[in-house]
């Protein structure tokens, strides 16, 4: 994976490095050492990250980090379960609100952009991570989750094309684009902060917007 020095990036500011937990102390724990290890990861690389530093990070020793994750490829992992919930989860409340495809698909690229810009090192590792590091348990839990996450929005650009509203005959391909839209201005915003970038969130709906009038009649 490139270092954050290698790409520029920013790595999310975390908390000084806590001293050594007693026993017993801590129930957000978990919690704790998969923020550690997001910062970890993007800053070292995957194959930098050692289970040492991330312990070292949280305030734990290593036999105690590996009461909670076996190794540090199951730590990659839940990273990247927690992080396509929490997507899965907003797609499932905008849908859960009704309403017409259009304002349902401005919701879901919306709420795509908005976490990716707010979870920085999580998107970084859940879809900038590359195939040799996502060997270790990340690819399948983006196989899977990911795949849920791609058949909602799929659903609502099935619901235009019912509609005879949606100007690719392919609901796959249209899917396809609109995902690549929103991920190209999150990734490229994220990992080349030193470009003079617009205003983020006017990008990201332009960008939302722009896909719409291109691929979608007006009712």
């Amino acid at each position: 994976m490139t270092t954050a020095a290698d790409t520029g990036v920013t790595v999310e500011s975390g908390t000084p490095r806590k001293t050594r937990k007693p026993k017993g102390e801590g129930h957000s724990r978990r919690a704790e050492i998969l923020a550690a290890a997001e910062r970890i990861f993007v800053e070292h690389g995957y194959e930098g990250a050692t289970i040492r530093k991330i312990a070292d990070e949280v305030g734990l020793s290593s036999t105690a980090l590996y009461m909670h994750f076996p190794d540090k490829g199951e730590i990659l992992q839940e990273i990247c379960r927690e992080t396509f919930d929490k997507l899965i989860a907003a797609n499932q409340a905008i849908l859960a609100e009704g309403g017409a495809p259009e304002t349902q698909l401005r919701g879901m690229l919306d709420a795509y952009v908005t976490f990716g810009f707010q979870h920085p090192n999580a998107y970084r590792l859940v879809y900038l991570t590359r195939p040799v590091e996502a060997r270790d348990g990340a690819q399948t839990a983006a196989e899977l989750m990911g795949a849920q996450l791609f058949a909602s929005l799929l659903d609502v650009l099935g619901r235009l094309q019912a509609d005879e509203r949606l100007l690719q005959p392919d609901a796959r391909i249209a899917a396809q684009i609109f995902w690549a839209g929103a991920h190209g201005i999150v990734s490229l915003i994220i990992t080349k902060p030193y470009f003079d970038w617009g205003d983020r969130e006017v990008l990201g709906r332009a960008m939302g917007e722009a896909l719409l009038r291109g691929l979608v009649k007006p009712a």
